[in-house]
């Protein structure tokens, strides 16, 4: 097996160094509360300009829409919704509190109904009142614009069922009631869902105007509610935030006012050249992944300035299961014994920094079960308890036995040099077990959204994903749901395709199971784990770890485990 040639000694090595310069760190630039509420504004420290650099943009800057991690780190200092994750550093953050409501829901009628009551005074970025139907017209809105989580996260309001076969004329007169005279907003679902507070958190349910575009409204700008707002948006060039105007903080918990008169994001540059940036103080931080080459560099001069912190969240390849050759079981099962998840794991920085994993569930994630099917030693009716190296001759025989030895198989991954290198790497796999492999690297501006559209007929790519929020379905059933599958949508975030009729049923009763009983329903997800492993639409490589490499400058980074860093609390002044 090919490897890409990298310097493993200096690597590990070099991460190690990263790791011991942060863990427990005390210097200006990180900071700790242990879960609780930051501390009171500072205003003498307000102001300046806080500058991030990226390869590319984002995609688009539609919080209905977008579904990258990129912009959702931006959403949680410009949009909000009913609810909010706490400012709160570590598991602190995975904490729910009301935002734009008042308080946390009255909930009755078993569970399926939520009883709100809208602050008042909050206002818009363009001026105008938030008022409760702003509120319907979004959750409307979620639909109409054919949101990726439509299907999967909000599919439960009464009603949500016509919207989704109707989108252009969705009405939610039932499932969102609203009262102007009481500022209130009842949420009925068809069903109780022990998720659904968390869902309604995250920037899909966001409340925009209601003359927002019943459209992904693309480099449009809408509305914010939050301390900052959108002041133009050139994909191929920057984006840039300002203060909002109309914004008082309303909930230090939710939303707090913000450091940085402005915050600026230039897209364009190389990972190198972000490094390079972020050392001479020309940006207070890189979005891209640091290139193996540059570890050591930044390991030795600049540690204090590195941020290390876990993640829930995969790298993994999906396999389209409806087109050849892996619309065979067995092809895509070669996929998954082939890869030698140690190469992929060192490509992105050594064991320090990510760790092989062929489980979809991560570790430390509600349902995960140490298994492995697809390793030397294990197989689909007899799993291993982890993964440990590739079966070469394995993946070759299943390829031979599907009847696909020789088709043509084409990898999309992102142009930036990390996901390059991966697709180098994945591209000698798939060549070395009988297919005829060609890497297809498009801009990251793009990617996403690429993958997602059947229209693109693309067999195999590379992407990541990262928690929406801790549970189990927010990986499996948002990820493989036949919900989650929208043939010629760029909003299809099942991008295998996958639709598995008797495990979404199991999928259904698990979320059902619990609200009753998580323990029970935590099993359940890890059975469904391995059912749908070993089918096998995904291939699984590792699970990474978060690496922030701020500007010397650049003080009070706090880290979200829900949105990452905070970047409406980076001082530059």
């Amino acid at each position: 097996m090919r490897k890409r040639p990298l310097i493993l000694a200096s690597v590990l090595a070099v991460a190690t160094l990263l790791l011991s310069a942060c863990s427990g760190s005390n210097n200006s630039a990180s900071t700790s509360t242990g879960g609780s509420s930051f501390g009171a504004y500072e205003k003498d420290k307000a102001g300046g300009i806080v500058t991030f650099v990226a390869s590319a943009a984002g995609g688009t800057l539609d919080p209905k829409v977008n579904y990258t991690a990129q912009y959702w780190q931006l959403y949680q200092a410009s949009y909000d919704g009913l609810l909010g994750f706490k400012y709160a550093d570590d598991a602190g953050s995975f904490e729910i509190v009301p935002n734009l409501a008042e308080a946390l829901p009255e909930v009755s009628n078993d569970g399926k109904t939520l009883t709100f009551k809208l602050r008042k005074g909050i206002k818009f970025s363009d001026g105008s009142d938030v008022t409760v139907n702003d509120v319907k017209a979004s959750f409307e809105r979620i639909f109409k614009v054919l949101s990726p989580t439509a299907g999967g996260f909000y599919n439960g309001i009464v009603g949500a069922d016509v919207c989704l076969k109707a989108p252009a004329t969705c009405k939610l007169d039932q499932g969102v009631v609203v009262d102007a005279a009481t500022n209130s907003v009842v949420l009925n679902l068809v069903a109780a869902d022990e998720t659904i507070q968390s869902k309604l958190a995250v920037p899909h349910a966001a409340i925009n105007p209601a003359s927002a575009p019943a459209k992904d409204a693309g480099t449009t700008i809408i509305p914010t509610t939050g301390p900052y707002m959108y002041k133009s948006y050139d994909p191929n060039k920057e984006l840039i935030m300002v203060r909002n105007p109309y914004f008082k903080e309303w909930s230090h918990d939710a939303q707090p006012q913000g450091y940085p008169d402005e915050i600026h994001f230039k897209f364009g540059l190389t990972a190198t050249a972000q490094v390079t940036a972020v050392q001479n103080d020309q940006a207070n931080w890189m979005f891209d992944p640091i290139p193996s080459d540059r570890l050591n560099e930044i390991g030795t001069k600049y540690a204090d300035q590195v941020h290390i912190q876990p993640l829930t969240a995969m790298w993994y390849l999906p396999m389209n299961v409806n087109l050849a050759p892996f619309n065979n079981v067995k092809a895509r099962q070669a996929v998954n014994y082939a890869l030698d998840r140690a190469a992929m794991v060192k490509i992105f920085g050594g064991e320090k920094l990510a760790a092989p994993v062929c489980s979809f569930l991560p570790p430390g994630f509600p349902g995960h079960v140490d298994y492995c099917q697809y390793t030397a030693g294990g197989s689909v009716e007899s799993p291993a308890s982890a993964w440990t190296a590739p079966d070469i001759e394995m993946a070759k025989k299943l390829v031979e036995e599907s009847g696909t030895k020789g088709q043509k198989v084409g990898i999309v991954v992102s142009d930036d040099e990390v996901n390059k290198q991966m697709g180098e790497y994945i591209q000698s796999v798939l060549t070395e077990i009988g297919y005829k492999a060609t890497l297809k690297p498009i801009s990251g501006n793009i990617q996403f959204t690429y993958i997602q559209n059947t229209n693109n007929k693309v067999q195999i790519s590379l992407s990541q994903w990262y928690q929406d929020y801790p549970a189990a379905s927010d990986f499996l059933y948002i990820l493989l749901s036949c919900g989650s599958f929208t043939p010629g949508s760029d909003s299809s975030i099942n991008m295998a395709g996958y639709c598995n009729k008797a495990l979404d049923v199991k999928m259904q009763k698990a979320m059902a199971l619990g609200l009753t009983d998580p323990a029970a329903a935590n099993k359940m997800w890890g059975d469904i784990d391995k059912e749908v492993m070993a089918d096998a639409p995904v291939a699984v490589a590792f699970t990474p770890k978060q690496v922030d490499f701020i500007s010397k400058g650049t003080k009070n980074y706090h880290f979200s485990k829900q949105y990452k860093m905070f970047v409406s609390q980076l001082q530059v002044k």
